[in-house]
């Protein structure tokens, strides 16, 4: 996959479908969209994904602010690359382009440069300065700019999924929310694969393998990325060698570390022997056993760790009978 990044001087030199779209978490609303995408490719189009460098929203927070999202940079390139996209198109976001009109936009970006003949976006997409570009313009240009444009409407949570009763539309907004309140089976199930973070093992206080007898893998929380609430997880570690079942606290380690560390993502790996330390790891999320609390002693701390321990194999133990 061709990544154009940290510009707008750019040229397709082939006839191209592009979706549009900011694309956080990639939930199965955006899953829908790539596919459109990609079935333009048996009419020889390239395939073409139009986003941005970091949220427009990120534009107007106040210094020192930082805008989480439900995936980083990184990881939703791997996600469109695995799809099958051709080229990924990640514009520069800063008060200069937000000033672009959406007039401009479209005949300038799409019709000039991405050399546009399909263009597929969702019903609610907006662009250009003060997101005054809509669907109704794309329609609009779409003759004299010489592509065809094919809106698709929301999904619904109930559509998808019958047994659930609500009637949120499947948006971004909707799965921050799951994940902030600790409903990460909820999230998975509206992005269809499992909330992660990833990041190199550090070395933390070494009290896990020292004085608790249970090694953790730990990875720093990054900066821009959703967080869950501070507390202990049903996860799986994917490392270089395999998958591991396992168990993660997310926090600050209030029972031996001062209200000034970082956050991390903590965690212990059923079934495993080795050195991590150094090498990237990605913690897969599946679901919310405990807050993280603070205990009197690292005695108290290991007795409720073990017990997370034994809740944690019977979770993945049932896991693999349901699975069978």
């Amino acid at each position: 996959m061709e990544i154009i990044s940290g510009t707008i001087d750019f040229q397709m030199e082939e006839s191209t479908a592009v979706v549009i779209g900011k694309f956080d978490g990639l939930h199965i609303g955006h899953q829908l969209l790539i596919d459109r995408l990609l079935e333009q490719k048996k009419k020889g189009l390239k395939a073409v994904v139009f986003t941005f460098d970091r949220s427009p929203v990120s534009l107007f927070l106040c210094d020192g602010d930082t805008y989480r999202e439900l995936c980083t940079l990184q990881e939703k390139r791997e996600i469109f690359e695995a799809m099958g996209v051709d080229v990924l198109v990640e514009f520069p976001m800063n008060m200069q382009t937000a000033a672009i009109s959406a007039e401009e936009f479209v005949t300038e970006m799409l019709q000039k440069q991405l050399f546009c003949k399909k263009l597929i976006a969702g019903e609610d997409i907006t662009f250009g300065y003060k997101g005054l570009g809509d669907s109704r313009l794309l329609k609009k240009y779409s003759k004299d700019c010489g592509y065809d444009v094919e809106i698709l409407e929301k999904l619904l949570v109930n559509y998808v999924f019958s047994e659930e009763a609500s009637g949120e539309e499947i948006s971004s907004t909707v799965i921050r929310k799951a994940v902030n309140a600790g409903n990460i089976s909820r999230a998975n199930r509206l992005m269809n694969r499992a909330f992660s973070v990833r990041g190199e093992v550090i070395h933390g206080r070494q009290l896990g393998g020292s004085l608790l007898d249970m090694p953790t893998a730990n990875v720093e929380w990054p900066k821009n990325k959703v967080l869950p609430p501070f507390g202990v997880y049903f996860t799986r570690v994917i490392t270089e060698d395999g998958c591991y079942d396992s168990i993660t606290n997310v926090g600050k380690k209030p029972t031996v570390a001062s209200a000034e560390e970082e956050i991390l993502s903590e965690s212990y790996l059923y079934d495993f022997h080795g050195d991590l330390y150094g090498k990237e790891i990605v913690v897969e999320f599946y679901e919310y056993l405990r807050p993280e609390q603070k205990f009197e002693s690292l005695e108290a701390l290991k007795v409720q760790m073990q017990k997370d321990m034994s809740l944690g194999r019977g979770f993945w133990s049932q896991k693999i009978l349901n699975r069978m």
